[in-house]
């Protein structure tokens, strides 16, 4: 037995309808049924969820389970759960077990979710196709021939394929709502310090925001209930009070103000995606909405801004794993051998060189590294993969001498006139509304070869995490292709209310 969202487990446990037990051995066939094929969970532990059954099934009869009882959980292998591995879906983490649980985990767990395993992603949460991992690509379950989106593509998937019915993502920079469109399930991302992100590994720690996936916009919201909130253990975390985000969801007020910038409906967007979006922007509209043209000129830049910070902020945060203090390490044998052949290569050519070449070798053999900067570069170039070197490679040029200013810093003030484009918004709608992708999902490698196209699926969603405001993709319709495809909504800072109320409303007049 699978039921697809927590609400209507949670009503069915409640009236002993179904225990937990059977929760989670529903879903345990479901995944034994699909995970091979799709390839979302790359770790499971069906012994730890059938006691974590037991132990709160007791609470159930007992009138006394918490706020998230019913929930059966997927958790991204980039959020520390102690014991459990943590690999961020990289080699140069292929053997390490968290030692301690992030906060987001601990909120989970102590309103009753049952957490049964790690979910696939792309490497570091670098990438939109979920193609960059150490554990293969996760696949679209409505066509395994189709990326998931990335780089939370498992956690989209596993919800997608019901193999959980709900999980937790990280979004970057669209990494949870692209692949919620990609597969046909909601996906939210909060604002940048309205949830916690001690044990979230870093990618880019400005950017970085915990968000829940789920079938329903109510699940998305209950998640989101117990997760958000002030954790002094992460100095960006919010104090700010959260709203009822529950409330907002089951009683949506129709009568909402939806910005519209007509300049992201347009070129390079799939024409069957806009015209479903202005189908539902005009049901809305007969229904109490009032769309308001907006205007965001800087969003031009967001694309470039993104991916010079971002990139940056990464070519910081993966300097710890060198082989030394983190991660993996290469043979220390195999470097000394490897340095001493090279060595031992260059003076020998030193003994029959003249001239300038005998000066061009001496040279050579006075640059070889030493043993340990030749280990750390080894162990960095077994760890990680392409698009890590790639982004590393990137970020680390845009901080260089000489470049920083002309790319970095001009980034930065971009980033706050981008900003400053969404507040000027904001004083007059509520939300705006864009697609979530400019088309479905495409083929498995159809994009590896060209990064710059693989980078523009996340043209509608970078903004969000550059102004550091929430967003959600929930499904839209489903294209002629038979894929489906997301609506994105966006509002202030610290407003989920007004996304997660908005996309009820699609939710129910669709």
């Amino acid at each position: 037995m699978t039921i697809r969202t927590i609400a209507e487990a949670r009503e069915k446990l409640l009236a002993g309808e179904v225990t937990l037990r059977e929760l989670v051995e529903g879903y345990k066939s479901q995944i034994i049924a699909r995970n091979e094929e799709v390839n979302a969970f790359v770790y499971l532990d069906f012994d730890s969820a059938f006691e974590q059954a037991d132990a709160i099934q007791k609470k159930v009869d007992e009138g006394d389970a918490g706020a998230l009882v019913g929930a059966i959980m997927g958790i991204k292998d980039v959020i520390c759960e102690r014991g459990k591995p943590t690999t961020c879906a990289s080699n140069i983490l292929e053997n390490f077990e968290s030692v301690y649980d992030a906060t987001v985990i601990e909120r989970l767990q102590a309103e009753d979710a049952i957490l049964i395993g790690r979910l696939n992603m792309d490497e570091f949460a670098m990438g939109s196709t979920n193609e960059y991992s150490r554990y293969g690509a996760a696949k679209n379950p409505h066509d395994t021939s189709k990326v998931t989106g990335g780089s939370s593509g498992g956690s989209a998937a596993a919800v997608a394929a019901n193999m959980a019915n709900a999980t937790l993502g990280s979004d970057t920079g669209g990494s949870i709502r692209q692949p919620a469109s990609y597969c046909g399930v909601v996906g939210l991302k909060p604002t940048y310090g309205r949830v916690s992100r001690y044990g979230l590994v870093a990618y880019a720690s400005s950017f970085d925001s915990i968000g829940p996936f789920g079938n329903s916009v109510e699940d998305v919201a209950m998640v989101l209930q117990t997760i958000a909130g002030f954790d002094e253990r992460d100095n960006t975390c919010s104090s700010k009070e959260k709203a009822d985000y529950v409330s907002a969801v089951k009683n949506p007020d129709k009568k909402i103000k939806i910005g519209v910038p007509e300049s992201l409906f347009g070129e390079g967007l799939d024409s069957e995606i806009e015209s479903s979006i202005k189908e539902i922007l005009d049901k809305l509209k007969s229904e109490g909405a009032e769309l308001v043209p907006v205007e965001l000129p800087h969003s031009k830049y967001a694309l470039a801004t993104y991916y010079i910070l971002a990139t940056a902020e990464a070519s910081s945060n993966l300097a710890r794993f060198d082989g030394i203090r983190y991660g993996h390490r290469a043979d220390k044998n195999e470097v000394l051998d490897e340095l001493k052949l090279e060595e031992e290569a260059l003076k020998s050519a030193i003994k029959s060189a003249e001239g300038d070449n005998l000066i061009a070798i001496q040279k050579e053999l006075d640059r070889l590294d030493a043993p340990l900067t030749r280990l750390y570069k080894k162990s960095r170039t077994e760890g990680f993969g392409v698009e890590v070197k790639r982004r590393i490679m990137l970020g680390t040029y845009v901080l260089s001498a000489g470049y920083y200013d002309a790319y970095y810093g001009k980034a930065q003030r971009v980033r706050r006139l981008i900003q400053q484009d969404f507040t000027n918004a904001f004083k007059n709608v509520d939300v705006i509304v864009t697609p979530t992708a400019p088309t479905t999902a495409f083929g498995l490698v159809e994009k590896q070869d060209d990064p710059v196209q693989m980078y523009l699926n996340d043209i509608y969603t970078i903004s969000a995490n550059l102004a550091g405001i929430c967003g959600i993709s929930i499904p839209a319709g489903t294209h002629s292709n038979g894929l489906p495809f997301g609506i994105q909504f966006m509002a202030d800072s610290f407003q989920e209310s007004k996304v997660l109320n908005a996309a009820r409303l699609v939710e129910l007049f669709r």
